[in-house]
């Protein structure tokens, strides 16, 4: 069996467990050894982290040829219509590479969303809304880029899911550990091993 941690990680936190002041680490939240990330999350991105002590099942989540859906709630600047949101529907050439086309739609905000420390800085004069983005890719800050080219900036991300393992119950700080067999199966992989384990408790307070 092979362990897999589910975490909601913080704003401000570095997904890394070396040291790296002033910004906490995954070494802050998940006192467990020997777990590496299975992919990253950007410092100032929230949401689902995976780690796991298996090399195996860290290479077939992160690997983007199996094309394992990332399901973003992004907060953007400004009001996009469906023309706007077309070309993140088709691909978008962000210069170095052309995503690949992504599912989008408009959301309300989503309830119980936990709040960001520190706040997101608006600017009174312009309206935001959310949309979810899924993935199946994960480049250097892609979700960010996409919705800047389309003239959309992003205020703030959170990654809700990774396949069918889902933030549902983890405040943000909170994992869970769960078990998966292996070797791996594509039923593994997308969370049919799913369930809680035990939960760990919120880090300590310390600034992003």
């Amino acid at each position: 069996m092979a362990k897999l941690i589910l975490l909601n990680k913080p704003y401000g936190v570095i997904c890394q467990f070396s040291p790296s002041p002033p910004h906490p680490t995954l070494a802050d939240y998940v006192p467990v050894k020997d777990v590496y990330p299975a992919g990253r999350l950007d410092t100032d991105s929230e949401g689902l982290v995976l780690l796991t002590d298996s090399g195996p099942l860290q290479a077939r989540i992160a690997d983007p040829r199996h094309k394992l859906p990332k399901t973003y709630w992004v907060q953007v600047e400004g009001e996009p219509d469906d023309a706007a949101l077309a070309p993140l529907c088709q691909g978008v050439d962000l210069g170095d590479f052309v995503t690949r086309p992504a599912q989008v739609r408009r959301i309300v905000e989503p309830v119980g969303l936990w709040p960001r420390n520190p706040p997101v800085r608006f600017r009174s004069a312009i309206p935001t809304s959310w949309l979810e983005i899924v993935i199946t890719e994960g480049k250097n800050r892609q979700v960010r880029r996409m919705t800047a080219r389309i003239g959309f900036p992003t205020l703030r991300l959170v990654r809700w899911a990774v396949g069918s393992w889902t933030l549902a119950a983890l405040e943000s700080g909170q994992w869970r550990g769960i078990d998966v067999p292996l070797p791996a199966t594509a039923g593994a992989v997308h969370g049919a091993a799913r369930g809680p384990k035990r939960r760990g408790r919120r880090g300590p307070n310390r600034p992003g």
